[in-house]
C-alpha cells in the first residue's frame, strides 16, 4: 500500500470514529440495541487501525474512540453506579484492544521486515552463486578447450614434421618440371598450380601449428586482387564443383579493388567456406557467391540451398571440435574465423534466401583500398 493509501485509510477511521460518536450523542438513550451496536461498531475501526498502523495506529484510534464514547457515558450517569461502571469498562476493552492487537500487527510487522530483508539477501546471495557458477562453467570449458587444443598442438607438431618432408619433396619435383616445361607449353599452367598448391599447402601446416600456439602469422602488409584470389579459389575446387554437378554463380563488384590480406590466408578462408557449401549441397544443388563493396568495408557472401542451420547452431558452428557434418574434424570453420579476425574482419552464419547456409566475411576498409590496377 502506498503512503497516500494509507493517509487517505487513516483519516477515513478518524472520520468512521466521529460518526460513531455523534450517532451515539444522538440517539436517544433508551434506545438500548441501537448503543449497543455503535458500541460494537467501535472495534473495527480500532482493528484496523492496529493491523495497518501497529501498535501506535492501534491505540491513537482506541482513545479516539473513546474520547467519541463519552458523551453516552454521560446518558447513564443517573442510572446507579452499576449500569454507569458496565459502560465504563467499554473504555478499557477499546484500549486493551488497541493494545493487544496492535502489538500482534507490530511483532508482524517487524517479522515481515525481517523476513524481506532475508529475502533480499537470499536473491543477491543466488544472483552472486550464479554469476560465479557462470565463471566457472566458463573457466572448465576454456580448461578443457586449452587441453583439446595442448593435445592437437602435440600431434600437429609430429604431423607437421611428417607432411613438410613429402612437402619439400614434392615442391623439387615441381621446380625440376617447371624448367622442363617453357611457360608456352599448354601445360605449364598446371605447373603453376601445383606450385601454389604445394606453398600454400606448407602455409597451411604452419597455420594450423600457429593456432594450436596461439601464435600470429599472417602479414597484412601486402595488397591483393579479391577478385583473382576468388578465381583462383574457384579452379582448384572446379572438380569437386564438376563431381556434384553444381550450379555456381559469382556476382563480382569492385573487380579492382586490392585487399590488404595475404593470399594464401585469403584462400584459406574462402576455400574451407566454399567446400563447406559444395558437401552441404545435394548433387545439383546451387551455390552463390557474392563481393561487393559496402559503406565501411568489403563482404563476401556465400550461400546454397543445403539443408542448412538451425540459429542455435549459427554460433556453436565456429568452435573448435564443433561440427555437424560427418567426417568433419570441427577445425575448418574455427581456424577461418580465427583467420578473419586477425585480418581485422568478422564473419557470420545465417540464414540464406536458398533455403541453405550464407556465409558472410566483412572486411573493415581499414584493410583494404580500392586502385586501378596499374596493367590496365
Amino acid at each position: 500500500m502506498t503512503p497516500r493509501m494509507k493517509k487517505i485509510l487513516f483519516i477515513c477511521l478518524i472520520a468512521m470514529v466521529a460518526i460513531i460518536g455523534a450517532l451515539h450523542y444522538l440517539t436517544p438513550g433508551y434506545m438500548i440495541l441501537f448503543h449497543d451496536t455503535y458500541r460494537r461498531l467501535s472495534y473495527f475501526p480500532i482493528a484496523i487501525g492496529a493491523i495497518l498502523y501497529g501498535l501506535p495506529g492501534g491505540l491513537f484510534i482506541a482513545v479516539l474512540s473513546c474520547l467519541s464514547f463519552v458523551p453516552h457515558l454521560f446518558m447513564f450517569w443517573f442510572q446507579g453506579p452499576e449500569a454507569y461502571y458496565s459502560e465504563l469498562s467499554e473504555i478499557l476493552f477499546y484500549l486493551a484492544a488497541g493494545l493487544v492487537i496492535g502489538l500482534i500487527s507490530s511483532r508482524e510487522n517487524r517479522l515481515r521486515e525481517k523476513y524481506q530483508q532475508l529475502s533480499e539477501k537470499l536473491t543477491i546471495s543466488y544472483k552472486r552463486l550464479h554469476d560465479q557458477a557462470g565463471r566457472l562453467l566458463k573457466a572448465e570449458k576454456q580448461l578443457g578447450q586449452s587441453k583439446k587444443l595442448s593435445m592437437l598442438g602435440h600431434v600437429s607438431a609430429s604431423l607437421a614434421h611428417e607432411i613438410k618432408n613429402p612437402l619439400a619433396s614434392i615442391k623439387g619435383a615441381t621446380e625440376i618440371l617447371a624448367e622442363e616445361v617453357p611457360p608456352s607449353h599448354p601445360k605449364h599452367e598446371f605447373i603453376e598450380i601445383m606450385r601454389s598448391e604445394v606453398s600454400r599447402l606448407n602455409n597451411s601446416v604452419n597455420e594450423v601449428l600457429a593456432y594450436c600456439r596461439g601464435q600470429q602469422t599472417i602479414n597484412k602488409d601486402r595488397l591483393e586482387p579479391l577478385a583473382e584470389i576468388l578465381d583462383k579459389v574457384i579452379l582448384l575446387l572446379a572438380s569437386r564443383i564438376r563431381e556434384k554437378s553444381i550450379d555456381l554463380t559469382c556476382e563480382k563488384t569492385g573487380s579492382d579493388t586490392l585487399v590488404r590480406v595475404e593470399e594464401a590466408a585469403m584462400i584459406q578462408v574462402l576455400m574451407n567456406i566454399i567446400l563447406n557449401a559444395v558437401d552441404a549441397v545435394p548433387k545439383k544443388g546451387k551455390i552463390r557467391i557474392c563481393h561487393y563493396q559496402e559503406l565501411k568495408g568489403y563482404r563476401i557472401d556465400v550461400a546454397d540451398n543445403g539443408p542448412g542451420l538451425s540459429p542455435e547452431k549459427f554460433e556453436k558452428v565456429f568452435e573448435s571440435f564443433v561440427t555437424f557434418k560427418e567426417g568433419g574434424t570441427g577445425l575448418g570453420l574455427s581456424i577461418t574465423r580465427k583467420i578473419v579476425e586477425r585480418l581485422g574482419g568478422t564473419i557470420e552464419v545465417t540464414q540464406s534466401d536458398m533455403g541453405g547456409a550464407l556465409f558472410s566475411v566483412f572486411l573493415s576498409d581499414k584493410n583494404f583500398r580500392k586502385l586501378k590496377k596499374e596493367a590496365e
